[in-house]
């Protein structure tokens, strides 16, 4: 198994200490992922993703979605058959399941959407105000002067009053 050093990321940058986990857990393959049911994540934009699960076979009850310190799980449950059948092949995987999908901050859950044994799950990063990038007034240094100059006027006014008293 292959290790990474980090140090020199922790060094000069501030907050990036969940990265190392990620990397790390990515890296020991700790979600234990059985590649089922198959998955796709897309970029819709700059700011939007999707998270599409082929999910034939289950209904909408039997799925759940939920988000929790930033980490996306969903399940599938299907129940046991009572039924007793004979089947000369099984093919289709009709089994439980659990994805777990790592969010970055400030990315949200928007919607999902199950149709034709597709479950998509929208997902959209909003930057709070205070982090969106912000343009800086550079005031004019002509203020500066004009301060200065009123300042010796006042200092002339005083040097008359002082010479005529």
């Amino acid at each position: 198994m292959s290790s990474i050093d980090l140090t020199p990321l922790y060094r000069s940058s501030i907050g990036y200490d969940r990265l190392g986990s990620l990397i790390d857990k990515a890296l020991r393959g700790s979600d234990h992922s059985t590649g089922y049911p198959p998955y796709n994540i897309e970029v819709l934009d700059e700011n939007h993703y999707a998270i599409s699960l082929a999910v034939a076979g289950f209904e909408k009850d039997e799925l759940s979605i939920n988000v929790e310190n930033n980490t996306l799980t969903i399940r599938g449950e299907k129940p046991k058959d009572d039924e007793t059948r004979n089947y000369l092949h099984l093919g289709i995987a009709n089994r439980t399941f659990e994805h777990k999908f790592s969010l970055a901050e400030h990315v949200e859950v928007t919607n999902a959407d199950l149709n034709n044994g597709l479950l998509t799950i929208n997902l959209l990063r909003e930057i709070p105000e205070a982090m969106k990038p912000k343009s800086i007034a550079i005031n004019q240094s002509g203020t500066v002067l004009e301060h200065r100059e009123k300042v010796k006027d006042i200092e002339k006014e005083k040097d008359k009053s002082a010479q005529a008293a």
